[in-house]
This record gives structure tokens, C-alpha cells and sequence, in this order.
């Protein structure tokens, strides 16, 4: 059997939707997996040694290149069709694949789509009106479709990631040879594309003021410099890798981590693939949640909840941030467990 999973970008997303592998792995063991991805975003999914095959695309092509690649992966006879996707490119390739459906007539489900629902976004975020599940979990959403292909256990543990060789020997050096033997520590990931996702700086300095019996890594980009607050806070029990490490390098981090406390960011979906034990700080966005039972959400109940999809927009009450600033360190700190 041969299996085509369809998902081009982005960064949290592809992380998200990597969690079917498990699901369709537990359902077919000897299927032959293969995804279409975005070039630029190829070396992420090889972490995933379970994917048989990656098809990259490169978007300078244009749709001529994706008709293109289509032509080539229809000659590989797919036996299940996955587009997780759902966009332009992502049907042009169907139609190529299964046109206009036909393939479903002949062999029931062979091709299924994960929808975005975006009537229900659009009632939501401009009217209000929430029909989406409550709370609503994007890596489930992935997962959704292949219960038509009766693939429904995806929790099933797997520690066999493969992060390139030097990609581990620098997480090493930066993280593990820096800690005292034997200490745990939890990771930090206080940024996020947008101010209205960020937890109060001041926030996560007491947290690590609070326990002091912990260590702690920060991660971030080159553009995060209040990290070097946060680690100014307890420089003797915080490791800034803000602006040290690629994005891959981030993600072995997280692997890394015996815990993680994180906002609504990719480094979440991360840590929610890789089943790890954290916290999750869910403020004013409506698609963080994380999936793992292991990951703690801290969240507080406002009415004006959730008011955005990825916080690109300004607050609708006066106390800006409130569904941040109600979370208080004291109780995240209290809430740390592993």
C-alpha cells in the first residue's frame, strides 16, 4: 500500500499534521509513506524517519511546477490520498491525482481532505457566533479525516526522531554539557509572532525566580532580546539560546526537554508531537491547544474569548491582554510537574 499525505506549509502546521504518521502507521504497518512539501520546508518533515519518501516543491515553479509534480506522483499509483492542506496547490494536485473526485466513486474515501472550516472561522472571529469544537485542538483537526479510513490510534508512543548529527552535537554543547549532572530543566518559549500571544515579560522572570530550584532554557529568534531579561533574572540557572539556534536546533531542544512552558508558537505543536509534559499559556488565539494529555492548559475563562485566529489583531476590551495577564506566575510555577 502507498499513501500520499499533501502538506506544503507552514511551520506549525506540518508539525501538527505529522502526528497521522503514527495513526496511519498503527492502522497499515507496511504502507509506503510519502508527503508533498514546500522545498523550504523539507528538512523538517525528514525528521520523521517513518515517511518513506518526500516530494519537495519548490514555489518558484509556479502552478506549471506543481502540475508538473502532480504528473510524476500520479505515476506512483497512490492507494490513499491525504491533502491536509487545502489550498491552491494542494487541488491542483487532487485534480491531477483524482479528478474532480472521480478516484472516490471507484474506490470509496481513496482520496479525503482535511477543511478549514472557514464559514465558522469568519462567524467567529467577526460575529462571535463559536461553532468550532470547544476547545478547539488543530493537531486533532488533522487527525479527523482518517477515521474514514478507520484510523483512529494515534497516541502511541514513538521516541525514534532523527535530528541531523550536527544538529544534536550543538544542543549538546549549548544545553546539555552546560548543566550540573544530572539536572533537570524546563524549557522557555516566551516569544510569538505577535505581541497579543505574549505572556508579560516581568511574567516569566518571576517564574524563574519563583523556582529556584529549577534550570531553565530560553529559546527565541535573533530579534527576542527581552530573553536576556528573563535571564537576568537567575543568570546562574538560565541558558539564553535566543538567536544561537536554527530552527531545527530549536526543535531538538525541545525533544530534549523534560518539560516545556510555551505560548501559542510552533515550538508548542512541537513539544505536543513529541508528547511532551508542560504547560501551554493560551491567551487570546482560538487554535493553540495542544492534543497531549501530558500538557497543562492555562487558560482563563473570558467572554471575550477566543478574539482572534493567530493575534494579528488589537484586544476588544480596555485591560489589554487580560486573558494573559489573569494567568499569574505563581500558579504556572506551582503547576510545574515532572
Amino acid at each position: 500500500m502507498k499513501i500520499l499525505i499533501i502538506r506544503l506549509s507552514s511551520i506549525g502546521d506540518i508539525i501538527q499534521c505529522m502526528s497521522v504518521v503514527t495513526g496511519l502507521k498503527n492502522q497499515f504497518p507496511q504502507a509506503e509513506i510519502h508527503w508533498v512539501v514546500r522545498a523550504d520546508m523539507e528538512s523538517l518533515v525528514k525528521i520523521e524517519p517513518r515517511i518513506d519518501r518526500i516530494w519537495a516543491f519548490d514555489r518558484k515553479e509556479g502552478f506549471g511546477g506543481v502540475f508538473k509534480l502532480g504528473s510524476k506522483l500520479k505515476k506512483e499509483q497512490f492507494d490513499l490520498i491525504y491533502d491536509a492542506h487545502s489550498n491552491i496547490r494542494s487541488n491542483i494536485l487532487k485534480l491531477v491525482l483524482c479528478p474532480f473526485g472521480i478516484c472516490n466513486i471507484f474506490k470509496r474515501n481513496k482520496l479525503v481532505t482535511r477543511h478549514k472550516d472557514r464559514l465558522k472561522r469568519l462567524l467567529l472571529f467577526k460575529f462571535g457566533v463559536n461553532l468550532l469544537p470547544k476547545p478547539f485542538k488543530a493537531l486533532d483537526s488533522f487527525r479527523q479525516p482518517l477515521k474514514k479510513w478507520q484510523v483512529n490510534e494515534f497516541n502511541t508512543p514513538f521516541n525514534d526522531w532523527r535530528f541531523p548529527r550536527e544538529t544534536e552535537e550543538k544542543i549538546e554543547e549549548l544545553v546539555l554539557n552546560r548543566l550540573p549532572q544530572g539536572q533537570k530543566f524546563v524549557t522557555l518559549v516566551p516569544s510569538a509572532a505577535w505581541e497579543l500571544k505574549r505572556w508579560p515579560v516581568k511574567y516569566w522572570q518571576e517564574l524563574v525566580k519563583i523556582r529556584e530550584d529549577l534550570h531553565f532554557v530560553v529559546l527565541g529568534g535573533p530579534g527576542d532580546t527581552f530573553c536576556e531579561e528573563i535571564k537576568a533574572a537567575a543568570p546562574e540557572r538560565v541558558i539564553n539560546l535566543a538567536g544561537q539556534t536554527s530552527l531545527m536546533e530549536s526543535f531538538c531542544a525541545v525533544w530534549h526537554s523534560p518539560y516545556v512552558i510555551s505560548g501559542d508558537t510552533g515550538f508548542l505543536h512541537a513539544a505536543d508531537l513529541f508528547q511532551k509534559p508542560g504547560q501551554a499559556i493560551i491567551g487570546p488565539t482560538a487554535f493553540g491547544y495542544p492534543s497531549n494529555p501530558k500538557m497543562k492548559i492555562m487558560e482563563v475563562d473570558l467572554p471575550c474569548r477566543p478574539c482572534t485566529k493567530d493575534g494579528s489583531t488589537k484586544c476588544k476590551i480596555k485591560e489589554e491582554r487580560k486573558c494573559l495577564m489573569d494567568i499569574s506566575p505563581l500558579l504556572v510555577a506551582k503547576s510545574i510537574d515532572f
